[in-house]
Formats: structure tokens, sequence, C-alpha cells
């Protein structure tokens, strides 16, 4: 062992009386390389599977009459005549605004924070809605959800003032928030990855015709009423094929989700795994760890300021500037528009080609779309009659229908198929609420203060080209993301066929591939531990080794940038730490397991009000008293007596005795002696003996080396965020090198004197 004799060289050599310069040489750049070995561990780059492994990638081309014939045609149908009709109230907001505004007599100002309050609604509706969806049945949540809305369409054209005309529109937001993440969703998972773009772009073409069909169509009837109020019956006449659309939707079936990025990747969709539940904070956590998307929502931002309110004020500009009614007002910004639905089929067309040769470019082209949309908006605002503005909303149409057409296919490419639709209505929540929030509200400022025109000029094109800038410079990182999607297919696969060979081998708790980083610094590197039923695990390692973040993921107070997290085989990853406990993981942290100002008693009852129990029978609470009791005489002694005046070793015995109450399914233990004086320590190793004794399954982070060992039938060692050891604890203790980085620090474990003892 070459390296070895080096250090022992090394150290006689500056130790002795007759330092060796050389040797003292060589030990600098042990030290140097290992410490840029270090550094470069934590720069490194994730591992990118080659192109033909992601799905989607490298595969034949696909027809869109193939793709549409693979996951039917009802569901492209109807969604797409949702589509359609949903343009009917879209498009009678931005068209009627002006009439609206002088009917109920608001300002530019108060028109736009009307506008910008039901984007609110948009981004509530969107993220509440699509947790529900990722959980349960989507095609009936879309039609319930559009039934809503079109009964909230209709009542708007009954609102007596502007503040009902708020709430009402508040309300058919919430019920729309639906449409793209939840919608988009079921879209992804009905057709094939190779056609996706396509699929999406035939949907969108349907409701892009409505939409421009629509504000004809409204626009001719308020024209043919005439009269103050005539605006009311364009909302009316919007309800009614929305509702009947609604109706029908609740016959559509919800497909599998994910299959065909499993087919793509194992060969089969996995539809036998049951998913764990998934928390709000959890997803946001993890989808903020997918660097494709973080690019796309700051993009998504910048893209809402300039997009969301922009059909407003050019409608508030047209009656300005050149006195258009709202038919006029149709004919030139919107109509225009109509030449754009044959450039979206063939934009789509390029994005799929694009994405099955490289993903990279594909995202890149969505991105480039934005900045002639800038140019074409400047170029409009200066045009000196409706006629060349007109000319000028068909140019810029070319670019923005295929633009925001490509929007759907490509946030369902990078999103986590178990989180589809909740991932879109971040991205949503993003456009409406933050960027269309801002620009309606920043947009109506100026031109109360100046003219629509300067609003627009201000705020549009700058959107547009930031937005697109992001969202080229987050393709970059589209293929790492992928291969994270592969990865989890992959150990889905391996899970379930694990749990048909052999059900009784599943571990209770395992971390599998698990990467986890405070901000950017990364202490967990590609982790993977599992614990049987009935087992006692020790942790192991030096200070700073990850030992106590790693108990931290296991639990769901920290939320892995990759790998899985299962308990009983379930996938608990996205589970937030209330979940976690509901199904039966406890982590008990050194010294901190009680209530210091509830009395003994009172922080055992506390315990029993989140106690687990089998589902249909009531939990024996008076039971678990008298056994925590009976397992901690002296607590049973002071039950009245307040936490805060306990011992430390009481506190402790107290926080165990918290956590028995819930008969966990896994008891993970961190630092249970820390502090403690040995006989109190005795006194809760006894204790942790009976638990282990009686079949409860632990995870045990211990100081003591002999203290862990004594309790554990397998032990697992960690250095530096890795995993460098599995195996029985007899096996542990016959390993020097890695006993003395428990008992002394690696490098002490590694000294010359190791290595002499070694040799």
């Amino acid at each position: 062992m070459p390296r070895r004799v080096g250090r022992k060289q090394t150290h006689s050599g500056i130790t002795g009386d007759h330092a060796d310069p050389s040797e003292a040489s060589g030990l600098s750049d042990q030290i140097l390389a290992a410490e840029a070995e270090r550094q470069a561990e934590l720069a490194s780059e994730p591992v990118i599977l080659d192109d033909s492994e992601l799905p989607g990638v490298g595969a034949k081309e696909l027809s869109l009459r193939e793709a549409v014939a693979a996951g039917g045609v009802s569901t492209i149908v109807m969604l797409g005549a949702l589509d359609a009709a949903d343009a009917l109230g879209i498009s009678a907001l931005g068209l009627l605004g002006p009439d609206v505004q002088e009917s109920l007599g608001v300002s530019d100002a108060v028109l736009g924070t009307i506008t910008a309050g039901g984007n609110v609604f948009i981004v509530a509706g969107g993220l509440l809605l699509s947790r529900i969806a990722d959980n349960s049945n989507r095609t009936k949540l879309v039609a319930l959800a559009t039934i809503f809305w079109s009964a909230m369409t209709l009542l708007l054209g009954f609102v007596p003032t502007a503040l009902w005309f708020f709430i009402v529109n508040c309300a058919i937001a919430f019920g729309r928030s639906q449409t793209h993440p939840v919608q988009g969703a079921i879209m992804a998972d009905s057709y094939p990855v190779e056609a996706r773009a396509r699929v999406y772009a035939a949907k969108d073409v349907a409701g892009r015709s409505g939409a421009f069909i629509a504000p004809l169509a409204v626009g001719g009837l308020v024209s043919l009423i005439g009269g103050d109020d005539a605006w009311r019956w364009g909302f009316i006449a919007a309800s009614f094929p929305t509702l009947i659309i609604g109706a029908a939707i609740l016959f559509l079936t919800d497909p599998p989700r994910g299959q065909f990025e499993q087919r793509a990747t194992v060969g089969e969709a996995l539809t036998d795994l049951k998913p764990g539940p998934i928390s709000l904070g959890a997803a946001f956590q993890r989808l903020f760890k997918v660097r494709t998307l973080k690019w796309a929502f700051v993009g998504a931002v910048a893209i809402g300021f300039s997009l969301i309110s922009d059909g407003l004020f050019l409608n508030l500009y047209l009656d300005e500037r050149f006195d258009l009614g709202p038919f006029e007002r149709a004919l030139a910004n919107n109509t225009p528009g109509v030449i754009a639905l044959f450039m979206i089929p063939f934009v789509a067309k390029w994005y799929d080609t694009f994405y099955r040769r490289t993903p990279p470019r594909a995202m890149a082209l969505l991105g480039m779309l934005f900045f002639p949309m800038a140019f074409f908006t400047v170029l409009q605002l200066l045009m000196p009659s409706p006629a060349t503005f007109a000319v000028m909303a068909g140019l810029k149409a070319l670019f923005a229908a295929p633009a925001l057409s490509l929007l759907g296919p490509t946030l369902a490419h990078i999103n986590p198929y178990r989180m589809r639709a909740l991932g879109s209505a971040i991205g949503m929540s993003l456009v409406f609420g933050v960027g269309g929030l801002g620009g309606a509200i920043l947009m109506g400022l100026i031109s109360d203060a100046t003219s629509p025109r300067t609003a627009l000029l201000a705020v549009v094109p700058a959107g547009m080209v930031i937005g697109g800038l992001f969202m080229i410079n987050g393709s970059r990182h589209i293929r790492a993301d992928l291969t994270l999607v592969v990865e989890e297919i992959r150990e889905e696969k391996a899970e379930s066929d694990r749990m048909k060979a052999d059900p009784h081998s599943i571990p209770v708790l395992s971390l599998h591939n698990i990467d986890f980083s405070y901000g950017p610094v990364q202490v967990l590197f590609d982790v993977n531990l599992e614990v049987a039923r009935g087992e006692t695990l020790a942790l192991l390692g030096t200070n700073g080794a990850g030992k106590s973040t790693a108990l931290r993921v296991a639990a769901g107070l920290g939320i892995p940038s990759r790998g899985v997290v299962r308990l009983n085989g379930r996938n608990m990853t996205l589970a937030s730490p209330e979940q976690r406990v509901r199904e039966g993981i406890f982590l008990l942290p050194g010294g901190q397991g009680v209530f210091p100002h509830l009395t003994v008693l009172e922080n055992l009852e506390t315990s029993a009000a989140v106690i687990r129990s089998d589902a249909g029978t009531k939990p024996d609470i008076a039971g678990r008293l008298d056994r925590a009791f009976e397992l901690f005489p002296v607590l049973a002694q002071r039950p009245k007596a307040l936490a805060h005046d306990l011992s430390g070793g009481q506190k402790q015995m107290l926080a165990l005795a918290r956590v028995i109450m819930h008969d966990p399914e896994v008891l993970i233990i961190d630092e249970l002696s820390l502090g403690l004086a040995p006989v109190v320590v005795q006194d809760l190793l006894a204790v942790v003996e009976r638990l282990r004794d009686a079949g409860q399954t632990m995870i045990i982070v211990e100081q003591s080396l002999n203290v862990a060992l004594t309790l554990a039938d397998r032990a697992v060692f960690m250095e530096k965020g890795h995993v460098r050891f599995t195996g029985s604890a007899q096996t542990l203790l016959e390993r020097d090198d890695l006993v003395r980085a428990v008992f002394l620090g690696r490098d002490a474990a590694t000294s010359p004197q190791s290595d002499l003892d070694e040799s």
C-alpha cells in the first residue's frame, strides 16, 4: 500500500528531530489533494444518462393520428371543446372591459385590480385543485370545476356593483384555475411523449379557434342588443356552452399517471404501486430543486408581467386612440391572430422533432419565440390606424400562439409525473399571481398617470425578452432533470418487482439514492440504507458525516433533491413530517423532545392527541399510559411535575415515553445519551433493549460506539455524506479503521500509527 507507507515516512520526518522537507512537502500535497477531491465532489455535476435512455428522446417519429389513437379521441375532443367554450368567458372580460368600466363607473386602475383579483384566485385555486388532482380522479375534478365556473359566469351578467363584479369574477377564476395544470396533466398522461407537443397543439388550436370566434360572437351580440348594460348578455351567453361540456367530461376516464414515461423506461405502466401522500410544502421544495423548472418558473413571472393584462390594456388603447366599439376592437385585436392557427401545428412538429433529437434545443425554441413577440408589440403600438394595428397583431400572433401552446408540453416533460398538475399550477401561479398581478397593477397605475399605450410599452416588451432569456438558460439542465425522472421510474420498477417476488423482505424504512443539500452545499451523496422489521440499525460516523441529516430526510424534515424514502414499500418522499408521524415514522432528537411548561402527564396526554391506531379500532390510550409509566417508574412517581423541573436524564426518559405512546412503526433515536450521566444512560439503554426485544424497529445514532453496537443488529458507517460501510455490528468491530474514525475522527483513523497497526 504505497500511500500508507508514504504517510509513515511523512510522520517520522516532520515530528522527529530532523524533519525531512521533501516528506513535509509530500504531506502538504496529500492534504491539498484531499481538499481538492472534496471540493470537486461538492461541485460535481449530476450523472446524465445517454439521450437514448430518456423518455421520448431518440424514439421513432410518431404521427399525430397514431398518438391520438393511442390515448383515445374523446379526451382531446372534450378538452379542446372546453377550451373553445372557455374562450367565450375569457374574451368577454377583456373585450367588454371598457363597457363594464363605463357602466359601473370604475377607473383603469380599479378595472386592472378586478382583473388582478381574478388572477389571485387562479393562483390559490390552481394550487388547491392541483393538489387534489394529484391524489384523486382528475377528470371528475375538471368536470365539477367547469360546471361551477359556468354557473358563476351566468351570475356575472346580473351583478349590480363593481364589488360584486370583483367577487363573482374571483369565483370564476377559482373554477377556471384547473384549466392549464389539471387538464394539462390529463393530456400528458393520455398521449405519448413523442407527439406530446402536437397533441397539445391540436387541443390549443381548438381553444384558439374559439378565442377568435368568441370575441366576434360576444362583440356582435352586445352591439346588436345595444345600451349601457348590453355587456351583461355577453356573460350570460358565454355560460351555457361551458356548462354542457363540463357535464360531458364527467364520463371521461382518468389515465394512469406517468404511463408513457414508464413504458419508455421499463417497458410497462406501473399501476400496482400505492403512491404515498404529497404535501404542498414538500412538493414546492422538491419542484424547486428541479433546475430546469426553477429557470422556467422565474421566466414565467416575467412572461406573466407582459401577457396577462396585455389584452385588456390593448382594448383600452383601441378605445382611447381610435374610439372603437366592442365589435371593432375584436376585429382589430383578436381576429388577425386567426392566421396563427396555421403556425401552431408547424412549430409543435418542430418542437417534437427537436425534443426527440436533443431536448435542450426544444426548450430553447420556446424561449426564442418571445423575442419577436416583444418586437411586434412595439410596432403594434406605433401604428397610425386600426388596419395597420391589426396587421401587427397578426404578425405578433404568429409567434405568441405557438409560444403559449408549447408552455404546456414543456412543463409536462420536466415536472415529476406524480406532481404534474401541481408543478404546472406553481408555474401558472407565478404567471398569474406574481407576474399577472404585478403587471396588471403596474400597467393600471402607469395608464392612469399617462396612457394605456405608455403602460404597454413600459412593461410588455421587457417582460417578454426577460422571460425568453430565462427559458433558454433553463434548457441547459433539462437532460439532468430527465435523468432523475428515469432513475425514479427504475427505482419504482425495482421496488415493484421486489414486492411481487418476496413481499416479506420489504424493509420497514428505506432511503434509496438520497442526495440532499443545504442551499448550494450538498451534504448527502447517493445515500442508501434500510432497516428490516424488528431490526435495530446503528448509524455511525464522524462529526459532520451527515448522520443527523439522513435522519431528518427520513422524518420529512428535509426534502431530498434526488432519491426516494419508503415506508413498507410505499413512497413517502414528499410526505410532510405530520403525515409521516401518522404513518408511524418518529424521530426523537437528542434533548429536544418535551414541552417544558407541561407536566409529565400532560406531555404524555398531548402525545395521545395524534396517537396511531389500526384502521377501524380505537387506540387504548389508558393502556399506553400505563405502559409508559411501567417502562419509566421514575416518571410514574412524578406525574404532575413540570417537565422543566426534571433532570436531563428524566427529560430524555419523558421524550422517549412520549414517542412510545404512539406505538411507532419506526423509532429513530438521535443521540439518546448526549450529555447524560452513565447511570442515567444505563437506565435508558435498559428501556431501549426491552423495546428491541419486543420487536420494535429502530435506527440509533450514538456518540458511544459501545452503546450503539450493544443494541444494534446491523451498522451503517457514514463519512462526508457517503455511506462507507454497511454490515453486521460484529463486522464493523473488526474494522479498526472505521472504529477509530467513530471514536477519534477520520484523521486519527488514518494516522501513521493506525497504518502501522493495520499492516
